[in-house]
């Protein structure tokens, strides 16, 4: 089986940021998926599950209501291993490209009073939500983004290196 892109990414040593996934041709169109990573995967505790809902609640609702961006913006939703978030959006551009988008998105979160769509009609586990939580997390990544804009550590994925045999098989570099 096939190897997902995914997981050429060395995990031991990325930081958060903003990295591009992966960028697919649908068609005539091009869609990009961005990894948007909070946490340092398997150094920090992962993301509260209830704040991690209820982020991905607000930033989705901020992004499919920017004015410059909603038409772009396809997805938004968290990773199962809970460091971070996907979106994907329409075209292809840098993580330094959609900084600005992230960033504002992020620090929306500051004046968000309630959790949009939690009743039960519009969301499948309206109870577990954090919004004071979900605040704590949206301001120190904002405030991270914000110090480290011009490391270009957070815009780049660091990559598992593979040795490759005659015979094709792939091992990676521990």
């Amino acid at each position: 089986m096939e190897l997902i892109q995914s997981f050429s990414v060395d995990h031991t040593r990325i930081v958060p940021g903003i990295f591009t996934s992966r960028t697919d041709k649908l068609g005539s169109y091009t869609v990009t998926t961005y990894d948007i990573r909070l946490r340092r995967p398997n150094r920090e505790p992962a993301i509260d599950v209830a704040a991690m809902h209820s982020l991905e609640h607000i930033i989705a609702t901020c992004l499919r209501n920017d004015p410059d961006w909603k038409d772009e913006v396809i997805y938004w939703g968290p990773m199962g291993c809970l460091t971070g978030f996907y979106i994907i959006l329409k075209g292809s551009r840098t993580p330094k490209e959609i900084f600005g988008l992230i960033l504002r998105a992020f620090r929306s979160v500051e004046n968000v009073q309630e959790v949009p769509g939690t009743s039960p009609e519009n969301c499948g586990y309206y109870r577990m939500h954090n919004l004071e939580m979900a605040k704590w997390y949206a301001s120190r990544f904002a405030a991270y983004l914000e110090e480290n804009a011009e490391n270009s550590d957070i815009f780049e994925y660091p990559r598992t290196e593979r040795l490759v045999t005659d015979e094709g098989q792939h091992f990676y570099d521990s």
